[in-house]
């Protein structure tokens, strides 16, 4: 049991002037740091139980003016005028008000306005409900009941990301029952004074050391009434809404990429009005999350707002420089192969990409193009023989030869006097000119090293 000759006011850490506002709003910094259920200190019940006492006292003007005309000595005696016990209740026993711990059903230490759940959802919120201050505490809420939100998937194409598109989605929310507009009753009944608590909204539970506490009434969620057995809505059970399958559709913005999610305000789920929600709170809708995959593309990926794309053009395209059509997200377009371009080299096509979400203008990404130089892993005889050539007129001593193109022929080849017709048939086109060719050359030769002997038979 609290001592009465505490002095309130050191209790509180307020000034004998202090205003009534200024000792409420001290005496909530101290009950919200003391309280037994939040602080496991061994002193915080007793201290709790102080900071009660102090402003039970302070807030009855007739006890506020006792304390301050006698002090102490105002309360030593018994029950009754300005000497009766501040801190003890109508039962007698401490902190023995209508509903312990004063303030969750009046006439305690708390006053009628005050309850500890106003005080707890002011320090730490209520999920699934928003609110701001009423009137009468500065804890008490305006109750909003929001239902849950909903989550689905939907898949688009790489094309449709990148153009954007329109979905229709079909989703089965909760809405409000058509039957008994969202009250869960049936018509002609109403809800009634709840058994359990007897109207109150708490349940009192009797402590150890002669403490009570209270807590929200599970039977009708704190509301105090309930629907009676019976008057259920049959259409909806008395939750006040029931599931309906509708579609809706959603507009998916191009540049959108894989993973992302787009929010629908209110296209959730509505919330229980009926069973044991507060008839007398407004009502909200949770949201629509829709989760957005994009499918891959056998032609492009993307990075970001950049679309890439690997073109493969042949050896001679890159040897020798070129046109290609490249294919982009509108269609095809040509572009101009430099000479002597690698494999791993590439080009920039600005503005040819995504289009970038959140931009202030209309702006998209680059196409980035990688080419990519095929390398031929057979060769026919023409194309060796070129090649060794090529290899040839460029110097290149490493390539290795197997047509020996330019190479005299060794000590008893046949030449092009001596080659059987099945054996030009059988050594290719290119190959067949080229002997033709150097044994042109070296019959030529032979001719113009005896010219004495034509001078002498045009002597004859």
């Amino acid at each position: 049991m609290l001592n009465a000759t505490k002095d309130p006011y050191s209790v509180l850490g307020v000034g004998k002037s202090a205003s009534a506002s200024e000792i409420k709003k001290a005496y909530y910094g101290l009950a919200k740091k003391y309280h037994p259920d939040t602080n496991k200190d061994s002193t915080a019940k007793e201290k709790f139980a102080e900071a009660q006492s102090a402003y039970e006292l302070l807030t009855d003007p007739k006890k506020k003016e006792a304390w301050d005309q006698y002090g102490a000595a105002a309360f030593d005696q018994g029950a009754g005028g300005p000497g009766a016990d501040p801190f003890e209740g109508a039962a007698g026993g401490p902190f023995s008000g209508a509903a312990g711990f004063g303030g969750f059903g009046g006439g305690g230490g708390f006053g009628a306005d005050f309850s500890f759940d106003d005080l707890f959802r002011a320090f730490g919120g209520q999920q699934g409900r928003r609110a701001r201050p009423g009137r009468g505490s500065p804890f008490q809420q305006e109750e909003v009941l929001v239902g849950d939100n909903i989550e689905v998937q939907t898949n688009v194409s790489f094309m449709e990301a990148a153009k954007g598109t329109s979905k229709s989605i079909t989703i089965t929310p909760l809405t409000p029952c058509k039957t008994c507009s969202g009250e869960g009753l049936k018509p002609g009944t109403k809800r009634s004074e709840c058994k359990a608590c007897g109207g109150t909204g708490t349940r009192v539970h009797f402590m150890q050391g002669g403490f009570q506490m209270a807590s929200t009434c599970g039977a009708c969620g704190g509301q105090g009434v309930t629907i009676p057995k019976g008057a259920e809505c049959n259409t909806c059970s008395g939750n006040g809404v029931i599931r309906e399958r509708r579609s809706i559709s959603v507009d998916i913005p191009g540049g959108i990429e894989d993973g992302m999610r787009l929010r629908l305000h209110q296209e959730g789920d509505a919330p229980v009005t009926g069973g044991v929600a507060n008839p007398s709170a407004r009502s909200a809708r949770g949201d629509l999350y829709v989760h957005v995959r994009v499918s891959s593309d056998p032609k492009f990926s993307r990075s970001g707002s950049d679309v890439l794309y690997t073109a493969t053009i042949p050896l001679t395209t890159a040897t020798l420089g070129g046109e290609v059509k490249i294919p982009t997200l509108d269609g095809e377009v040509n572009v101009k192969i430099a000479t002597g371009t690698g494999t791993g080299d590439k080009i920039t096509l600005s503005g040819m990409g995504m289009k970038k979400l959140n931009a202030r203008r209309s702006a998209s990404g680059d196409l980035k193009v990688e080419f990519k130089v095929t390398m031929p892993k057979y060769l026919t005889a023409n194309q060796r023989t070129l090649v060794e050539m090529l290899a040839d007129e460029m110097g290149d001593k490493t390539a290795k030869r197997v047509m020996n193109v330019g190479h005299p022929s060794p000590t008893g080849t046949p030449n092009s006097s001596t080659r059987s017709p099945d054996d030009e048939k059988n050594e290719g086109f290119l190959k067949s000119v080229w002997h033709k060719l150097t044994d042109n050359t070296i019959s030529k030769s032979s001719n113009d090293s005896q010219p004495g002997d034509t001078d002498k038979g045009k002597t004859k």
